[in-house]
Formats: C-alpha cells, sequence, structure tokens
C-alpha cells in the first residue's frame, strides 16, 4: 500500500512538473514540489550518492522563483 502511494506521488510529481514547464504554471510547480517532498524524505536518508536524490525536490522551487522573476521583471519594464 505505502509503495503505490509512493509510485504515485512520483508520478504525479513529474506530470505536474513537466506541465508547470510546458504552461509556465506556477501552481503546477508548486504541486510538483509538494508531491516530491516524500521521494526527497526517502532518498536523504540513503546513505551513498542516492542521496543527492533528495536535491532534485528544490528544482521546481527553483524554476518558480524564475518564472516569477521573469514576470515581474516583464510588468516593470
Amino acid at each position: 500500500m505505502i509503495v503505490a502511494l509512493w509510485q504515485a506521488s512520483l508520478i504525479i510529481s513529474v506530470l505536474s512538473f513537466l506541465f508547470g514547464l510546458l504552461t509556465k504554471s506556477k501552481t503546477s510547480l508548486l504541486i510538483s514540489f509538494f508531491t516530491s517532498l516524500p521521494i526527497a524524505y526517502y532518498f536523504f536518508g540513503a546513505n551513498n550518492a542516492l542521496k543527492l536524490v533528495a536535491l532534485f525536490s528544490v528544482v521546481p522551487l527553483v524554476i518558480k522563483y524564475l518564472f516569477y522573476r521573469h514576470e515581474r521583471r516583464r510588468v516593470h519594464s
């Protein structure tokens, strides 16, 4: 049961990330961030290079911030 929830979280995270990139939707990127947190938490406990997978959950937040800055710069110009 827990594996199914983890896999669902992974699928929702990837799909919302791709949708957010294609449509430049900040809401989709935020959904992607929150659904990738359980996966990041799981891999953060690893004792090898898989620990770096946990850092990929921050990528949607960084892209959301870049979209925000680009939109704000476009409005002020």
